[in-house]
This record gives C-alpha cells, sequence and structure tokens, in this order.
C-alpha cells in the first residue's frame, strides 16, 4: 500500500484487515486494554461468590450439613481460589514482563487465562447452585438446577459464540 500515493512515512502504521489504522504496538496494547476489562467483569463475579461462600462457613446452619455437603462445600472453595488465581495470573505476567516489550506475548497468556477463568468461573457457579439446591431442596433438585445451569452456560458460554463466529467467518468470504 506504500508508494507515491501514500503519503504516510514508511515506518508509519498501515492499515489492518480489519480496518484499523495501528501499530502492532498499539494493537498489543488495545488487546491488553480489552483483556483487563475482561478480567474485571470476570474477577468481580467470582469475588462475590467466593465472599458468599466464605460466609456460610461461619452461619450456624453450617453445623447441620452432612460430610458429603461439607466436603462439596470444600470443593467449591477450592474451585473459588483456583478460578480467582487464574483469572489474576495473566496481570501477575504483566508485572513480571513490565517494561520487557513483551506485550504480544502477556495478551495471548492472558486471552489462555480468561478462557480458563471461564471453565473454573462456570464450575464454580454450576456448583454453588448445586449446592444451594441439596441443601434446601435435596440431591434430585440440585441434580437438576445443577444441569439445566450446566446447560444454559454450555448454550450461551460457548454455543452462541461458536454459532456467531461461525456465520462471520461465513459472511466475510
Amino acid at each position: 500500500m506504500s508508494g507515491p500515493t501514500d503519503p504516510r512515512p514508511p515506518d508509519a502504521p498501515r492499515p489492518v484487515p480489519d480496518g484499523r489504522d495501528e501499530s502492532p504496538a498499539e494493537r498489543a496494547d488495545r488487546n491488553w486494554n480489552e483483556v483487563l476489562q475482561e478480567l474485571r467483569v470476570l474477577q468481580t463475579g467470582s469475588q462475590i461468590i467466593t465472599g458468599f461462600l466464605l460466609a456460610l462457613a461461619f452461619q450456624p446452619a453450617f453445623a447441620d450439613l452432612s460430610g458429603e455437603q461439607r466436603g462439596f462445600y470444600l470443593v467449591l472453595i477450592a474451585v473459588s481460589a483456583l478460578s480467582a488465581i487464574v483469572a489474576l495470573a495473566p496481570v501477575a505476567l504483566h508485572r513480571f514482563l513490565f517494561q520487557h516489550r513483551a506485550k504480544r506475548t502477556v495478551v495471548a497468556y492472558g486471552h489462555i487465562a480468561l478462557l480458563t477463568s471461564l471453565l473454573t468461573v462456570s464450575l464454580l457457579l454450576v456448583g454453588v447452585v448445586t449446592f444451594v439446591f441439596d441443601v434446601v431442596l435435596g440431591g434430585t433438585a440440585s441434580w437438576i438446577a445443577g444441569a439445566v445451569l450446566g446447560g444454559v452456560i454450555i448454550v450461551l458460554w460457548v454455543a452462541v459464540p461458536l454459532v456467531v463466529r461461525v456465520r462471520r467467518e461465513g459472511a466475510s468470504r
């Protein structure tokens, strides 16, 4: 695209297929900001669930839980901690690689961490709903509630995005 009719200097950012006129570094910065925004949304939700779970252990009715329910509760606490750790991992990597010109690596790592966080948060959501239904209504209701919520997550977080992606790719051909 550069040539006698292109008034930009040779080192100026060039348009990319999506129409944005940004350099690779500018693209990495923009993508990192998008990753951070998604991490904020994800982290807020998982922190609320974690707070709920941690408060449960200090409620008088906690003593009434069966051994199985207590075990499941502890699994949920572990998954909750794991989701927070995974969601914060890109921030830790960014701190270690700060000013080392590795933004694209940080963004790629952040993408994988976000997908992993979505998986752990989906497990956490299904687990918490299953746990609450088990305590309130019993085993059968908890399995049904967990399965329905799991199905909704698969549809909204996996199937719909895949369909939209396939349609967009088909439309761009």
